[in-house]
């Protein structure tokens, strides 16, 4: 699936609430399906600046592709971590810069989110954009 293909799909999922506590609900349960970081990983150097939560972001590059791991500390965000791995993870570097996180917006997230998780968020999806910059340069 395309990047486009998985954000129609996240919004697809997440219209079937309509209840806001219920998307959050599901925001939970996304985070809890999450694979827990090794301790190691839990380190400043992969902490995301900018997050209220403490919010750790680990990118690797295999095979022409970058592969996301991620967790948090706290449990909505968690499963706006899973979001955004679910997203990016998997995909050579060009097409996530090619990409914009519209879901982010199509879900009314930012809206729904307090302004400290909204900037986290935020936070997240700039640090994914950097590590595709860094992965696509060494490219090059």
């Amino acid at each position: 699936m395309t990047i486009e293909e998985v954000q129609q799909e996240i919004i697809d999922e997440f219209s079937v609430y309509e209840d806001w506590m219920d998307k959050y609900a599901y925001l939970i349960e996304l985070g809890n399906e999450l694979e827990p970081l090794d301790p190691k990983d839990k380190n400043d150097q992969n902490l995301i600046k900018g997050c209220q939560s403490r919010v750790w972001l680990v990118a690797e590059k295999e095979n022409g592709q970058i592969q996301f791991r991620g967790e948090s500390d706290a449990v909505i965000v968690k499963g706006l971590v899973a979001l955004l791995l679910r997203v990016v993870s998997g995909r050579k570097p060009k097409e996530i810069l090619e990409n914009e996180m519209h879901f982010i917006d199509d879900l009314g997230l930012k809206q729904h989110l307090s302004p400290t998780r909204a900037n986290g968020l935020l936070a997240m999806v700039k640090q994914i954009r950097l590590y595709a910059v860094a992965y696509d340069r060494l490219e090059k």
